[in-house]
């Protein structure tokens, strides 16, 4: 792959991962907190968080895809014209991210599938203790995920070196 094009998609890679990973963590620490300032009523607090959530979860979605298809591209990139490159440090650490990445998405998708619904189901019931649970799990999960998207990216910098 010629060096033009393999900037060009490292660039666009770059900037899913900042949408994806910014916005993650803007979700996680500024929304999620603000929302508490808002208002006191946790049906209108999950209320406003489930949209912003939801309107993220299109942006995820077609960010995640993209992430996909250009970290291929650029694992091809710099592995197809090194002979040995997946016995050498580069490789390794391209496995270790690969391996990172798809337990964040799992992660991710699972939590984002399963407990959303749940949570409103239970606020619908009334279930307020069931509800924090809930909530504390899908925040570990979120918070793991956000840890393991965190180390993917100082992997990510640490593989820039040999495009």
């Amino acid at each position: 792959m010629s060096t033009i094009l393999l900037t060009v998609v490292l660039w666009i890679h770059l900037f899913f991962a900042i949408v994806f990973i910014g916005g993650s963590f803007f979700i996680w620490f500024a929304l999620w907190p603000a929302s508490f300032e808002m208002t006191s009523d946790e049906k209108q607090r999950t209320r406003i968080v489930g949209l912003a959530s939801k309107r993220f979860a299109r942006i995820t979605n077609i960010s995640v895809g993209i992430l996909i298809i250009t970290g291929l591209l650029l694992a091809y990139g710099i592995s197809a014209d090194t002979p040995g490159f997946y016995s050498s440090g580069a490789g390794i650490v391209l496995l270790v991210k690969s391996l990172l990445v798809a337990a964040a998405i799992g992660i991710m998708y699972y939590n984002n599938l399963s407990h959303p619904k749940k949570i409103v189901r239970l606020l619908a019931e009334g279930k307020t203790q069931e509800v924090a649970k809930v909530r504390k799990m899908a925040h570990l999960l979120s918070y793991l995920t956000l840890l393991l998207l965190t180390l993917v990216t100082v992997l990510g910098a640490i593989l820039v070196g040999y495009y």
